[in-house]
């Protein structure tokens, strides 16, 4: 019982660096176990084995750049059951949703299956998960892409002719892999366009920029404290753009410091109140 995937990185002869490419086949590997073992026995792996219960294999590569296929792969009978109930589409979203938070990226729209799997799994699990994939399996799966300066992207296989990209990396994804704090305090001007109500992470838009950015709380103890009144104001705001156009959304004025890239992208704001003046 199985899920099919592949990594396409980018090259112009299809063929690529042979320690760089080990290296970043590794990553995918460890990110898609760690975060199907996670949904699956619901515990964040610090090891992997080749006894674990969830195991990728090798398949075979192709043309087009270069490619790799690679299954995940389901040994043991409740791991199989749990598969079977969360299905192949949902665990796919939740890997691009995982890889792509722990990137402090935009992930593709939830279904409300992945949506209710991922409220299942806690806040606690899914902050720790996040954590184990910022260690060691995203700074591996971006090798190529750091040391080569090539595009690397990770492929949900439905079929042979239905493949949808989980997760794009480059050099730009790999410079959030070691953010900096910056406590300076900032007030900003923006609309929240996503929000995981029980974790307070979500993303938002700055008012005049182009593309979101994450935000989220300096700590999760400081969420869980805040006010109900306050809380509803970022739901608020969320429901209330809801199918309008972006010109015409609200807007909170809020204060927050921010997490950088070392060339100072901006890739998170850590919310520390509302600025009400």
């Amino acid at each position: 019982m199985s899920i099919n995937f592949d990594v396409v990185i980018e090259s112009d002869d299809y063929s690529v660096d042979m320690q760089s490419g080990l290296e970043t086949l590794k990553g995918a590997s460890e990110a898609t176990r760690q975060i199907a073992t996670t949904i699956i026995e619901r515990r964040v792996p610090q090891k992997l084995s080749f006894e674990s219960k969830v195991r990728t294999n090798l398949k075979k590569s192709f043309r087009g750049s270069y490619g790799q296929q690679f299954s995940l792969d389901f040994y043991d009978e409740e791991a199989k059951k749990r598969f079977r109930s969360i299905g192949k589409q949902t665990i796919s979203e939740l890997i691009s949703y995982f890889i792509n938070e722990a990137l402090y990226q935009e992930s593709l729209q939830l279904s409300g299956k992945a949506k209710n799997v991922l409220k299942n799994l806690g806040e606690d699990l899914e902050g720790k998960l996040i954590k184990q994939l910022q260690k060691s399996s995203l700074e591996h799966l971006h090798s190529v892409a750091n040391n080569f300066n090539k595009d690397v992207k990770i492929r949900f296989r439905k079929n042979q002719d239905t493949k949808t990209t989980l997760a794009n990396l480059g050099k730009a994804t790999y410079a959030t892999l070691k953010p900096l704090t910056n406590k300076n305090k900032i007030e900003i001007t923006a609309s929240i366009t996503r929000l995981n109500i029980n974790t307070g992470n979500g993303r938002l838009l700055v008012k005049g920029e182009d593309e979101t950015v994450a935000f989220g709380f300096p700590a999760q103890k400081q969420y869980g404290e805040l006010k109900f009144a306050a809380k509803q104001k970022f739901s608020d705001n969320l429901h209330s753009n809801n199918g309008i156009p972006s010109e015409n959304w609200k807007t909170l004025k809020l204060k927050a410091h921010t997490q950088r890239t070392s060339g100072g992208q901006i890739i998170k704001y850590l919310i520390e109140g509302f600025n009400d003046a």
